[in-house]
């Protein structure tokens, strides 16, 4: 990012140490939270259980997950990825296979059409975790009783893969800020899932490193499509 006299450079450091902040910042939140779940555990095993033990164990849980979630980040900027052949239409229907409880416990279902022998170089665990992100996100934020489409398939070189969800709620104005960091298209529901607006940045880290694009748009009336575009073998 150097350009004439350096005019770019101090841009480059302010983000660098940024980023080392987040990093630095989301271990040393690490050490405390794992000290809170213990003594809530402990006040479990001297009182029993209570609603406000449970709540601190939920909240801790939260912080863990965001936590992680940052460092997570951090570390795919860098691009770090364990490059090898792997299927992808394997990591989606195991992935989708291992959802359908959660689905079920949210009174939705998942319709699946997913193409066989389809490969990847990539990292698999890390595109499992996209999978799960994008199918959790649609279970988790569908339109009650809603149906939830999942589809993967080969285009000539590039590989489909659509997740489609009802979510009336959802705004066009939302659409281009579904992948920042900490956005919430709808506050109160996200409250009441305990989400905290991170989950599609982080799919979007991963489709980004492995050469891809994610987008969001509306089919229809009050369906979103979630689409990610991936190649087989990503340049570089």
């Amino acid at each position: 990012m150097r350009r004439i006299g350096g005019i770019l450079q101090p841009v480059q450091e302010s983000y660098e140490k940024q980023k080392q902040f987040i990093t630095d910042a989301s271990h040393e939140i690490k050490t405390p939270l794992a000290i809170i779940r213990a003594d809530a555990e402990v006040l479990e095993l001297e009182q029993g259980e209570s609603e406000w033990t449970e709540s601190i164990k939920n909240q801790i849980g939260r912080l863990t997950s965001l936590t992680e979630s940052l460092i997570f980040l951090s570390r795919m900027e860098e691009q770090h990825v364990d490059w090898k052949r792997c299927s992808l239409s394997d990591a989606v229907s195991d992935t989708i296979e291992a959802c359908h409880s959660l689905a079920a416990a949210n009174d939705k279902i998942i319709l699946e059409a997913i193409e066989p022998n389809i490969f990847i170089w990539g990292e698999e665990r890390l595109l499992r975790q996209l999978v799960y992100i994008l199918v959790e996100n649609a279970v988790k934020y569908s339109d009650p009783c809603g149906k939830i489409e999942i589809s993967l398939r080969k285009l000539g070189k590039k590989l489909i893969l659509e997740v489609k969800n009802p979510a009336k709620s959802v705004k066009e104005s939302d659409l281009n800020h579904l992948f920042d960091r900490f956005y919430r298209a709808d506050a109160s529901r996200n409250s009441k899932t305990g989400g905290h607006g991170i989950g599609l940045s982080v799919a979007k880290a991963i489709a980004d490193t492995h050469g891809g694009t994610i987008a969001a748009s509306k089919v229809g009336e009050g369906t979103i499509k979630i689409e990610v575009n991936l190649t087989e073998k990503p340049k570089g």
